[in-house]
């Protein structure tokens, strides 16, 4: 059998990839074009991608037989789930591995963006401090202070207990009750303009669906204070972005922290760059070197179950 690896993987995952195919492997860090990964995949059996590769109509028609797609992370908006589904294509997906990375990396996007480290490093870089100044580059507290956490699942959860650390009021909307924050961390279910109104840094945690896409408009974000700090580590078009500018611009929330966003990558003329309220990453919420390894791992794992005819380890479908 044949299977497509649209991007460069660490060697451990392409090892357990090569025990039921021979490989394709597109290489460096920029993903196939649309043609090319239509031409590649036409005579391929499984294909392992990524978030960057729109996997639809189009594509399941020109390889017919595809029997296994395995998603390198958690979301798979990416991906047409009914069409696969009716042509007896399997998809699989890598839960769980990166939860406590991305966590981390929305907290310290939370404390970058209250405590202005980016600007503030921007300022030094610049020649601009001429000396210590008592209300020089100051931002809110983050321990005792209201965090809303929108969408508490694995992820939503791990930032719940890294906000505890700090002594955070944890407050938070979700389709279903989270009993276990609620008892571990004193986590208060509350709808969302509550949350959006009491919170003094708001974290997004909720997958892409159609219910959530723009779930944070103009609307949403002129209902938070001021002095608010935003946060999005899920995936950007949750979010308005272009809302999100004008809010930062006029000072309507305070600052926010990013690392997802409505087109990727952030085109370089997108007005978000103009501020300097706002600390941007280029995606970059379960980079670190394990995680990144495991996710490879569960990803080749789901492929060869999926060329066996096995259950996947982590099915979508």
């Amino acid at each position: 059998m044949k299977a497509l690896i649209s991007r460069a993987l660490p060697e451990e995952a392409l090892a357990i990839a090569r025990t039921a195919a021979d490989l394709e492997i597109w290489p460096g860090e920029v993903p196939p074009p649309r043609e090319a990964l239509l031409e590649i995949v036409a005579d391929c059996d499984g294909l392992l991608c990524l978030l960057t590769d729109r996997v639809d109509f189009a594509l399941l028609d020109r390889a017919p037989r595809l029997r296994v797609v395995s998603q390198m992370a958690v979301g798979y908006d990416n991906i047409d789930i009914a069409a696969c589904t009716s042509r007896g294509i399997r998809v699989g997906n890598t839960p769980g591995v990166l939860t406590e990375t991305t966590a981390d990396l929305a907290f310290a996007l939370l404390m970058a963006a209250a405590r202005r480290v980016t600007e503030a490093e921007r300022y030094l870089r610049s020649g601009s401090w001429q000396t210590w100044s008592p209300m020089l580059l100051t931002g809110p507290d983050i321990h005792h202070a209201t965090l809303g956490i929108v969408g508490l699942g694995r992820i939503g959860y791990e930032m719940a207990r890294r906000a505890r650390g700090f002594e955070m009021r944890i407050l938070y909307t979700n389709r279903t009750r989270n009993e276990a924050a609620e008892r571990d961390f004193g986590a208060e279910r509350v709808n969302l303009d509550t949350l959006l109104r009491e919170s003094d840094f708001v974290s997004i945690h909720t997958p892409l669906s159609p219910e959530t896409r723009h779930l944070i408009g103009a609307p949403e974000l002129a209902k938070m204070k001021p002095t608010a700090v935003f946060v999005n580590t899920a995936r950007g078009p949750v979010v308005d972005q272009r809302a999100l500018y004008e809010a930062l611009r006029d000072r309507e929330i305070a600052a926010a922290g990013i690392d997802v966003f409505e087109v990727e990558p952030l085109p370089m003329d997108d007005p978000l760059l103009t501020l300097d309220n706002v600390v941007l990453l280029p995606h970059i919420g379960s980079a670190s070197i394990a995680t990144r390894t495991k996710m490879a791992v569960l990803a080749a794992n789901n492929l060869v179950s999926g060329l066996k005819g096995e259950p996947l380890p982590h099915p979508v479908n």
